[in-house]
């Protein structure tokens, strides 16, 4: 009897994980891409084959085209020395952001966390290990967004976290439509340039040039906190989009 109950636990196991596997296999991943502003027109996903993908499930890469306001967006995989001093700016210029945070940053940088909700920001989901979520399961998504979300909460005194960045943008139909019923909104961004890479680092006024040449009305800026140059060009980015006429505002002010 006792080798009847194993065999019908495996095969139920095997069961589920073929299940999972199918699931996954046939889960069309989307790495997201945009068309980059040019003398202050919007940017575009038109020629992209994911617009229908991320308004089915109200994704946003930028908010309303028809007003001068930005929406400041960091990504925190680890730190590099250069947030406090990001923040610093931001608290001198009166400038909200949000921070995208993945495990490893709740794990390591409580005080910075707390001192960002303490100032106004808010803490965005980056997910707890940083996977391409069209690779896991519908379990494990569920499992890395609420193991940052939970972490987050016991740390700062933000209790609610309803805004997420997947990792590398890399998403699909399934991974949106489950962290959507997890109440998430799924943020991309209509303004980047490559700043990652800690060892390509070219000065404060290549991060400034990068960026505001690309301003434009209703645009989503992701930069990443680990760039000595956005620490640098920071405050010169954000006077010379004031000076342009824009304001900036937290994404939870937007309107669509």
């Amino acid at each position: 009897m006792n080798a009847i109950i194993k065999l019908t636990v495996f095969l139920t196991l095997l069961a589920g994980c073929s299940a999972v596997a199918a699931a996954v296999a046939n889960d069309s991943p989307y790495h997201f891409g945009f068309k980059k502003s040019r003398n202050g027109l919007p940017a575009s996903i038109d020629e992209e084959g994911f617009k229908e993908v991320l308004s089915k499930h109200g994704a946003i890469f930028m908010a309303d085209s028809s007003k001068k306001e930005l929406y400041l967006t960091f990504d925190n995989g680890y730190e590099n020395g250069y947030t406090a001093k990001i923040l610093d700016v931001l608290k001198e210029k009166g400038v909200p952001a949000v921070f995208f945070v993945t495990g490893h940053y709740v794990q390591t940088q409580s005080e910075l966390m707390q001192r960002m909700v303490r100032e106004g920001h808010l803490i965005g989901n980056h997910s707890w290990s940083h996977p391409d979520m069209t690779q896991i399961s519908d379990d494990r998504i569920v499992n890395e967004l609420n193991r940052v979300k939970e972490q987050v909460s016991l740390l700062t005194e933000q209790k609610e976290m309803n805004l997420l960045r997947p990792p590398r943008g890399i998403f699909s139909d399934r991974s949106l439509a489950v962290s959507r019923k997890l109440g998430y909104t799924n943020v991309f961004w209509s303004i980047a340039y490559v700043d990652w890479d800690v060892k390509q680092q070219r000065g404060w006024k290549y991060a400034h040039d990068k960026v505001v040449s690309q301003l434009h009305p209703g645009a989503i800026i992701l930069l990443h906190s680990i760039s000595k140059d956005n620490a640098d060009a920071m405050g010169s980015i954000i006077d010379a989009a004031k000076e342009q006429g824009y304001e900036f505002k937290r994404l939870d002010q937007r309107q669509s």
